[in-house]
């Protein structure tokens, strides 16, 4: 066949994908006036995890599994915003990475607000002007985010989901050459990623540090002898150039974000639970509330403690494990460990990020 002919094909085929789309959105329209009457939520993970699975699975090409997994989120993305408009919190401000991880998650079609701080989105989701919050939890080289555990110890908000973002940092700058840069704004966590790399090629800059990634871009913007260590949509933002590429020292650097809102989705098959307790102080007390957890074959992926705040050297403790809280075991486990607690607390299960 000719160019010609194969593109009157693909012009054939294009039709009957326009055509299914739109018989697909018809059928979504009446899930939402179902979810609407029995008061369900518009968003859900576990169904949209199972979607994307079921077509990656049957998939044989040519087509590689991750563009059409990027096809069909944008898919669900534009689905769920025919059920609702979702209005998000997000730790901001715009360009930040949670602003992206929001976007990644949610699709352009949400209502996507900033707030200063974590405690503030937690707020936003609570007092229902946002119908979820995204939240960073914690990165792969310079670990947890201690403010968001703590959020989650007097909050009634769930996990809805997680997902994990690449972290990828850019020297951001009017300035053309490195020579011309004196100082680098930029958040604590970026400073710390990318110190091999700043004191190879700028060890004499002052380093300056922001609030927030996207509050180094705004004021590199005023400072023609100054640099942002940001993204590449704050360098867009805020009309900068990119001086230098993926300046961060470990090219495995990821942050794990959190979806909060105010229930958890149901099984997805490929989940995780999230949950908190404290315990008294006794010798071998925290090995006793692991047992359960090894007696029913759980994984245990995360732990961390924080002090409660109310006695000196007591402890909360943070736990992440793989199952759902559905799961016969998992019940089995959180029932042996609320026994000897005295406090246990379910974060949320959730779809585990892959």
């Amino acid at each position: 066949m000719d160019i010609k002919r194969l593109r009157e094909e693909i012009d054939k085929l294009d039709n009957q994908i326009l055509r299914l789309l739109n018989q697909r959105t018809r059928a979504v329209r009446e899930i939402a006036k179902l979810k609407t009457k029995a008061k369900q939520e518009f968003y859900a993970p576990h169904r949209e995890r199972k979607i994307v699975e079921r077509l990656l699975k049957r998939n044989r090409g040519p087509l590689p599994n991750e563009a059409l997994k990027e096809i069909f989120q944008e898919i669900l993305n534009a689905s769920r915003s025919m059920q609702k408009e979702l209005r998000v919190a997000y730790l901001g401000p715009e360009a930040t990475f949670t602003h992206l991880a929001a976007v990644k998650n949610f699709g352009s079609y949400a209502i996507f607000s900033s707030a200063k701080s974590i405690a503030d989105v937690f707020s936003e989701v609570e007092k229902g002007r946002s119908d979820y919050g995204v939240v960073p939890i914690e990165n792969s080289t310079e670990g947890v985010i201690n403010h968001t555990l703590d959020m989650f110890i007097s909050s009634e908000l769930k996990i809805c989901s997680e997902l994990l973002l690449e972290i990828s940092h850019n020297l951001l700058s009017h300035a053309t050459e490195l020579r011309e840069i004196k100082r680098i704004y930029s958040h604590p966590q970026a400073i710390a990623q990318s110190r091999n790399w700043i004191e190879d090629n700028l060890p004499n800059a002052e380093l300056v540090e922001t609030s927030s990634t996207a509050k180094a871009a705004e004021m590199a913007e005023k400072d023609r002898e100054g640099a942002a260590i940001a993204s590449r949509l704050a360098a867009s933002l805020y009309d900068l150039e990119i001086v230098a590429e993926r300046i961060e020292d470990n090219v495995q650097n990821f942050t794990r974000f959190l979806v909060i809102g105010k229930s958890f989705p149901a099984k997805s098959g490929q989940d995780k639970t999230s949950i908190l307790f404290s315990i008294k102080d006794r010798v071998g007390a925290l090995h006793d509330m692991l047992t359960p957890f090894r007696d029913n074959n759980i994984n245990l992926t995360k732990i961390e403690s924080r002090p409660t705040k109310l006695r000196a050297w007591e402890y909360i403790f943070f736990v992440d494990f793989l199952g759902h809280v559905e799961d016969e075991n998992v019940k089995r486990a959180l029932k042996e460990l609320e026994k000897e607690c005295l406090l246990l607390k379910i974060l949320g299960s959730y779809p585990r990020s892959e």
